[in-house]
C-alpha cells in the first residue's frame, strides 16, 4: 500500500533531522519607532550558550497544544542535536579554543570561519536560545517592568509589536528566524535572518543583542500546521516565556 502525501511528508521530516543546512542570503529588517533607554554594545550581553546541547526545561509534550510532542521530540533530538554534534566536529577541525572563546564571540567573528561552522554554530545557538524563549502555560503572559513600556514606545503598542513581528516571520522567504533585538544605536528592532544566521554574526544585516527569536523553518511546525506558517506563529505567542525575555532585557542595563 502506498503512503499518502501527509505520511510521506511526516516520514521525510523524521528522517531529515541530520540534513546539512545550506547557507542563504536575504534579510528583512523592520526598524523600531523609538530608541531604547539603555547603554548597549551590540552583543555585549548576549545570552551565554554552551557549545553542548542542554536539557529542555519541559517535556516534549510540555508546549501542547501549540507545539505537539512529536514535533518537539524530532526538533530537539534530531535537528538541534545534529547542529550540536556538527558544531563540535567543526570547532575541533578548525582548532577553536572553546575554553578561551565563547560561542557568542565565535559568532561575532564567524566570517573568519567555514560555512560548516557558521551553519552549525548558528543552528546550535539559535535553538538553545529558542527553547528558553518558551514555557508551558504561558497564555496571556506579557513582558513586564521595563520591557513592556519599551516595546510600546518603539512600536506603538504591544499588539502592534506582535502584528509586526508576526508579519516578519510570515514573510521570511524559505527557512530562517524572526528576531527582536536591541542594536548598537540603542533601538529595538524586529527583523529576520536566513537559515541559521543570527544577529550576533558579523555577516548578518540584522545586528544586535537578541531578546526573542522564532524558528520559522518548516521542521518547527510542519507536522501540526503543514504549510500554515501564520497559524503556527499566531499560536506560538501563547507559549512565549516573557519572564526570560525580560531577564535578557534587564541584562542589557
Amino acid at each position: 500500500m502506498h503512503k499518502n502525501k501527509k505520511n510521506t511528508r511526516r516520514d521525510f521530516i523524521v528522517t531529515a533531522g541530520k540534513a546539512s543546512v545550506a547557507a542563504g542570503l536575504g534579510m528583512t529588517i523592520l526598524p523600531a519607532m523609538a530608541a531604547v533607554k539603555t547603554n548597549v554594545t551590540m552583543g555585549s550581553f548576549a545570552e551565554e550558550v554552551p557549545y553542548t546541547q542542554q536539557p529542555l526545561a519541559y517535556a516534549y509534550n510540555g508546549l501542547e497544544p501549540v507545539i505537539d510532542a512529536l514535533t518537539m521530540e524530532i526538533h530537539y533530538s534530531k535537528h538541534a542535536a545534529a547542529y550540536a554534534k556538527n558544531l563540535a566536529d567543526a570547532v575541533t577541525a578548525e582548532k577553536v579554543d572553546t575554553k578561551a572563546t565563547s560561542l557568542q564571540q565565535l559568532l561575532g567573528n564567524i566570517s573568519k570561519y567555514s560555512g560548516k561552522l557558521r551553519n552549525n554554530g548558528g543552528g546550535h545557538y539559535n535553538h538553545e536560545f529558542f527553547w528558553k524563549s518558551m514555557r508551558a502555560s504561558a497564555d496571556g503572559n506579557k513582558p513586564g517592568n521595563s520591557l513592556l513600556p519599551a516595546i510600546e514606545s518603539a512600536f506603538g503598542s504591544f499588539d502592534a509589536f506582535k502584528t509586526q513581528f508576526t508579519e516578519i516571520g510570515k514573510s521570511r522567504f524559505g527557512s530562517g528566524w524572526a528576531w527582536l533585538v536591541v542594536n548598537a544605536d540603542k533601538k529595538l528592532l524586529i527583523g529576520s535572518t536566513p537559515n541559521q544566521d543570527n544577529p550576533l554574526m558579523d555577516i548578518s544585516d540584522l545586528k544586535g543583542t537578541p531578546l526573542l527569536g522564532l524558528d520559522v523553518w518548516e521542521h518547527a511546525y510542519y507536522l501540526k500546521y503543514q504549510n500554515r506558517r501564520p497559524d503556527y506563529i499566531n499560536a506560538w505567542w501563547n507559549v512565549v516565556n516573557w519572564d526570560v525575555v525580560q531577564q535578557r532585557f534587564n541584562a542589557i542595563g
